[in-house]
């Protein structure tokens, strides 16, 4: 799990990127502005900064300034902006950004970005990177599947069964209803099997059952299921 500053001055934009990430296992702090975003830089460091460029204060290329200047960009930081021109871009970049996402910003361009943000950081010298998995997870970046101390871990290729750690999962369905009823309560244990199955990772879930991650997303909250009982489970 990541350790991830979102800094946009849109409260609808920090809250749906901070449920996307959040979905993804990162622990997720949020910034409305620059000098939010100081404080909590300040009060200590995080593995990717989400960094918009427009806002009302200090703009996000006058922070990055700030920060390198100051030796405080020890970590990735990505960009966003809606209007910002290719020369803002460049120059970001030159000052010591990893990247930049226009917004609006689609869900598989921000996993990708932020993927490639904690991929490079763990690769970073003075990181240090978790020990490489199995499944393809990438090494360095700590999968959602590993929970705490004394919690289960749903392992499959490690050899841990997936149901030891779902029992919703598995459940009488009462068929004297509804056909709609009926089969919502199937889909919902269907979901909650693949996502114990899968450590919570939305990614391997969308893989699995073959759908596509926003019409995934749009499923689980329609049905009711608790992602975070899914992570922790």
């Amino acid at each position: 799990m990541a350790n991830i500053l979102v800094v946009d001055d849109e409260l609808g934009i920090r809250d749906l990127l901070s449920e996307i990430l959040n979905d993804e296992g990162h622990s997720v702090e949020l910034a409305a502005n620059a000098t939010q975003a100081r404080a909590a830089r300040n009060a200590g460091a995080f593995d990717l900064v989400l960094l918009d460029i427009w806002m009302p204060d200090t703009d996000g290329v006058s922070l990055l300034k700030e920060w390198s200047a100051s030796g405080q960009l020890t970590m990735p930081v990505i960009m966003m902006s809606g209007h910002a021109t290719i020369d803002t871009a460049v120059e970001a970049t030159r000052i010591g950004a990893l990247s930049f996402l226009e917004k609006p910003i689609t869900m598989q361009k921000l996993l990708k970005a932020v993927e490639q943000g904690l991929a490079k950081n763990a690769s970073a010298p003075a990181a240090k990177p978790a020990a490489p998995v199995a499944g393809g997870v990438l090494a360095g970046v700590t999968p959602v599947a590993d929970v705490g101390a004394g919690e289960p871990m749903v392992r499959p290729h490690l050899g841990l069964r997936a149901v030891d750690a779902m029992p919703s999962a598995h459940q009488d369905f009462d068929l004297d209803r509804p056909l709609r009823e009926a089969r919502d309560g199937f889909e919902k244990a269907y979901f909650e099997f693949h996502l114990a199955r899968e450590g919570g990772s939305m990614t391997r879930v969308a893989e699995k059952t073959g759908l596509e991650r926003t019409h995934l997303y749009r499923k689980l909250r329609q049905l009711g299921v608790d992602l975070g009982r899914s992570r922790r489970g």
